[in-house]
This record gives structure tokens, C-alpha cells and sequence, in this order.
């Protein structure tokens, strides 16, 4: 059994990796909700949202959050994003 300590030393460097991976998606996560929002048929909106895309793509890559958790988050942000342009 491992000790506590080697535990805690192990989240505390998974949670370091992780965490500018995370805040780099919700970010651009959050840009592309709001470009929807905004203006859904100018060419900047579809830029913000395939630059989410692919951060929510590498955030599921690199095991941050689980690939199927960042596959459900593209597919509603697409399905966002088709409905507000049509």
C-alpha cells in the first residue's frame, strides 16, 4: 500500500499538469458559447469554435478529462452551433 504522503505528492503533480490544460478549454469553451450567442453566422464564430474543438480534443488526449466527457462537450457545442446557424 502506498504511503499517504506519495499519494498526495502524486495528485499534487497531476493537478499541476492538468490544470492549464483545463483552464485553456473552459476558456475556449466559454468564447465559443458566447460567439453563438453573439453572432452565429460570421466567420469569427466558426474560428472560436473549431479553436475549442480542438482544445477539448487535446484536454481529452492528454487525460485531463475523460475522452468521452470532452467527445459529449464537442458534440453539444456543434449541435450549439449548427442550431444558431441556421
Amino acid at each position: 500500500m502506498p504511503a499517504p504522503n506519495k499519494a498526495f505528492r502524486q495528485s499534487v503533480r497531476r493537478r499541476a499538469r492538468n490544470r492549464p490544460v483545463l483552464t485553456l478549454s473552459r476558456t475556449s469553451l466559454a468564447a465559443a458559447r458566447a460567439a453563438i450567442a453573439a453572432a452565429p453566422k460570421e466567420a469569427s464564430t466558426a474560428g472560436t469554435v473549431k479553436a475549442a474543438i480542438a482544445n477539448l480534443a487535446t484536454t481529452g488526449r492528454k487525460r485531463a478529462i475523460h475522452r468521452n466527457n470532452a467527445a459529449r462537450h464537442i458534440s453539444r457545442l456543434m449541435k450549439a452551433a449548427n442550431k444558431a446557424a441556421k
